[in-house]
């Protein structure tokens, strides 16, 4: 059974993008001083639908106060946490360095989710399970993540209940803690989320305190060394500095003299530190970054900050950290006819990129196995609910595969029934 809280319809609004030194309006890109149509941003409330009923709560509608107020100063919410570094981090390396045998229970974990799912023995009780994500983008990572996850639970036979929901990534912080104290009211027994700006952080430490219900950390494979000794269950997804490394090795092979790019950054956080700050730390000196957006993974801040990086330098390489972003970017190289003519990557490979590879629009992507975040999300509960939990990994870290333009069709199709197992029929 699965409940999904969904966003709300709003109204459309001039968005903000923020490059390393100002912020500017995308109708215009003039400072924000001077926007004109300063339309404050109605918040995408969420509601529990019920048969064919939305029943909104109250929490709702304090969330929608206070992030109006918030939209009214125009200063994106996520911008004004604390700043996590790489060094708040431990690599997968380093995690296994410091624990050893959590090598051996990885390999062994890593077969388990790549096999077929085997029932179960005997029957378990039923379990809960809340998932916060931010899933309102064109991305379909998360989206997938949800559809493995029930598929595999429902392979392997556990009784489950599922809570989603769905935010924009990085900007609904505050209906993000409200959706957390509605999860936490339904007495979940685990909750998914993930981490990206700082107070992310805080919210996943009240939720560490409480040991009731068991975290599972989503897109994130990096352990946190404060929370050494109170570690979340699991980190689960793809390890953001390795799909980078593999992105920067292709652009190397291809600018063996170095090359002048521009870096789009998704919001301030840990997806732009670990695939945005990798990448300019990976390349090597004869690599000139003329500029560096901030574009809060909106597709269309990322469009108009490519139009302003078009009109004012001359780039070889515009080096994207997400999906949203580089369908943004592809726009504006469309709207300037410099398709082909700038080499652009894409970060995760779902549906939107391999159909952009196909048609020519984007040179490069790495491709995430998908769906086998899911069906490690599952293969942990189900483990859990047996008491093998010596058999669970601190950190499961997928597989990657890169995209190159020209790809044959039938290679494309190959690596989609790999990663999209569990999700293929997903719209």
């Amino acid at each position: 059974m699965s409940l999904e809280i969904a966003p709300k319809r709003a109204e459309a609004m001039p968005e903000i993008c923020i490059t390393n030194t100002q912020q500017y309006n995308n109708t215009a890109c003039t400072p924000a001083g001077k926007i004109k149509n300063s339309t404050v941003q109605p918040v995408r409330a969420g509601c529990r639908q019920t048969q064919n009923t939305p029943l909104c709560s109250d929490i709702y509608l304090v969330a929608l106060i206070i992030t109006l107020l918030m939209s009214a100063l125009c200063v994106p919410e996520g911008l004004s946490a604390a700043d996590l570094t790489p060094a708040d981090y431990y690599t997968v390396e380093e995690y296994q360095n410091k624990h050893p045998a959590q090598r051996r229970t990885m390999l062994r974990f890593q077969t388990r989710v790549r096999a077929a799912g085997l029932p179960l023995g005997r029957q378990m009780p039923k379990v809960r399970i809340a998932f916060i994500y931010p899933g309102i983008q064109a991305s379909d990572y998360w989206r997938r993540s949800v559809a493995s996850f029930q598929g595999r639970m429902d392979e392997i036979g556990v009784d489950y209940e599922m809570l989603n929901f769905f935010t924009r990534p990085s900007m609904d912080i505050r209906l993000q803690e409200a959706q957390i104290r509605e999860a936490l009211a339904s007495d979940p027994d685990y909750i998914v989320f993930t981490l990206d700006v700082g107070r992310h952080r805080r919210l996943v430490e009240r939720l560490l305190s409480k040991k009731r219900p068991k975290v599972i950390m989503q897109n994130i494979t990096t352990p946190l060394r404060a929370w050494e000794g109170q570690q979340p269950f699991l980190y689960v997804g793809f390890d953001h500095v390795k799909g980078t490394r593999m992105l920067a090795e292709h652009f190397k092979l291809q600018y063996p003299s170095g090359a002048s790019y521009a870096l789009l950054y998704f919001s301030k956080g840990y997806i732009s530190t670990m695939r945005g700050d990798s990448f300019e730390r990976l390349l090597p000196p004869q690599w000139i970054k003329q500029s560096s957006y901030y574009t809060d993974g909106s597709k269309n801040k990322a469009k108009h900050a490519t139009l302003d990086i078009l009109s004012t330098q001359k780039v070889d390489v515009l080096y994207t950290c997400a999906t949203d972003v580089a369908l943004g970017a592809i726009e504006a190289l469309q709207q300037t006819n410099m398709i082909g003519k700038v080499v652009i990557n894409g970060w995760g490979g779902g549906s939107p990129e391999l159909e952009a590879i196909q048609k020519g629009k984007l040179d490069v992507t790495v491709m995430r196995m998908n769906d086998d975040n899911g069906v490690a999300m599952a293969e942990a509960i189900r483990l859990d609910l047996e008491g093998r939990n010596d058999e669970i990994p601190r950190i499961y870290s997928g597989d990657f595969t890169l995209i190159r333009k020209g790809v044959s069709e039938a290679r494309l199709n190959e690596l989609k029934s790999k990663a999209f197992r569990y999700s293929k029929n997903l719209q």
